[in-house]
């Protein structure tokens, strides 16, 4: 399978410029949503056409610098013109035992079961629901001690996610003992943002669904919901072409709003 890593940014143009805040608003929810059909404009060559890419925004927040990594099974080749694009081939030769430097926007979650038979489980964020659980609960400790917790659950519970990730795609993070002498991920964990993007009324429309939604104003207005965060570390890969076939299909969820995509480099 073919892949291309693509440096995408808006053309450093008056006609560019004239449009930069409404191709990329300030506020991060707006931002994230037209970043998600910016780098679509890209891709789109066909109106049933499935997503086949990863991206991530980086850079700072101001459009000229503003830069989008792309990792595709196709060139980029449309976008009308509004985009400066680099693009190389993307085959790196990896080795089994091989040691890689990474960083991930990771949108994580597990699933809640539904207490109604037949029903989905929930999607929820993995932090908070551990500290939601936490005994005594959170309101009852000090603001220090909740931020020390915070940290320290972040910490467990990113680094078990990641492990088991690796679990299934052919590396492993690379470990230290914590206080306990547990062997955890050393990792660099950055964010902890709670995401709330408005739902496309299209798709809200044709989704099929089980049973009407009930009346009431979370269901009639919902929203795209997940928490970021920023993961850099050291991994060990233990088999490259499970590891290579996994990195185009990205780890976690929220993978067409700006996550899943592992970069990778050598130390």
């Amino acid at each position: 399978m073919s892949l291309f890593l693509s440096r995408v940014r808006l053309r450093q143009a008056p006609d560019t410029a004239a449009l930069a805040r409404l191709l990329l608003p300030e506020d991060d929810e707006a931002r994230i949503a037209a970043g998600h059909r910016l780098i679509w404009s890209l891709f789109a060559d066909h109106p049933d056409r499935e997503r086949d890419f990863l991206w991530r925004e980086d850079g700072g927040s101001a459009w000229q610098r503003t830069t989008f990594l792309v990792l595709s099974a196709r060139e980029p080749s449309g976008g009308g013109g509004l985009f400066a694009v680099e693009t190389k081939p993307f085959a790196p030769d990896l080795s089994a035992g091989q040691v890689l430097r990474f960083r991930l926007r990771a949108a994580p979650s597990f699933s809640v079961p539904s207490e109604t038979k037949g029903e989905r489980g929930k999607r929820v964020d993995p932090v908070w629901h551990r500290l939601k659980t936490h005994q005594p609960p959170l309101k009852d400790l000090s603001d220090d001690t909740r931020r020390e917790l915070r940290l320290e659950v972040e910490r467990e519970v990113i680094g078990d996610w990641l492990a088991r990730q690796g679990d299934r795609s052919g590396f492993r993070p690379v470990t230290a003992p914590d206080a306990e002498g547990v062997a955890r991920p050393v990792l660099t964990i950055d964010g902890d943002i709670q995401r709330r993007l408005p739902y496309d009324e299209k798709r809200l429309r044709e989704t099929p669904r089980r049973k009407p939604l009930p009346d009431n104003p979370r269901y009639k207005y919902p929203a795209v919901a997940f928490t970021t965060f920023d993961l850099e570390g050291e991994i060990v890969v233990e088999d490259p072409a499970k590891f290579l076939a996994q990195l185009p299909k990205g780890f976690g969820r929220a993978k067409a709003f700006g996550c899943g995509l592992m970069l990778i480099r050598r130390p």
